[in-house]
């Protein structure tokens, strides 16, 4: 396993394209799942899309507490609810804005070893899923963002709150 390196906003356009479907699940595609868990827990963020570390393939790690969740092919088959919230990006580093987001998402993807599965997410995985969903599309939450939260968040810090 390897720590890959991320790309920020602005290095490199691959953030901005549409990942490709993963056409087989082969030994290399079992290699990237972990070298991209392995990456976002190193980064120690919350979620990783595959073309955060440059390739354009339509995978995506995400633990947010519960355990390690690996989707391939990903897709959202339904939606429900919205609620604003603060995010980051490990693509957008030392940035918060907020974004709005479906409170309950049912999510229908491959697992690693190409099994369909299908899944509710609520809350803050909700987020996270469609925070990572939306990078296989060429989104970067700040093309949602609502109120850039950076500044106010690092008063709040500056003054102990």
């Amino acid at each position: 396993m390897a720590v890959m390196k991320i790309v920020k906003l602005g290095e490199d356009d691959v953030l901005r394209k549409k990942a490709h479907p993963v056409k087989l699940i082969d030994r290399r595609t079992q290699a990237l799942l972990k070298d991209m868990a392995e990456t976002m827990y190193a980064a120690e963020g919350v979620g990783l899309a595959a073309p955060q570390v440059g390739i354009l393939r339509r995978i995506v790690v995400i633990d947010v507490g519960d355990g390690l969740v690996e989707l391939i092919n990903p897709e959202i088959i339904s939606a429900e609810g919205a609620e604003v919230g603060a995010e980051g990006c490990l693509s957008v580093p030392g940035r918060r804005g907020t974004v709005e987001r479906p409170t309950k998402v049912v999510v229908r993807a491959l697992d690693r070893k190409g099994r369909q599965i299908e899944f509710t997410a609520e809350g803050f995985f909700a987020r996270a899923v469609c925070h990572e969903l939306d990078h296989l599309d060429g989104v970067v939450y700040v093309d949602k963002m609502i109120e850039d939260v950076t500044d106010q968040m690092m008063k709040d810090s500056e003054e102990g709150k």
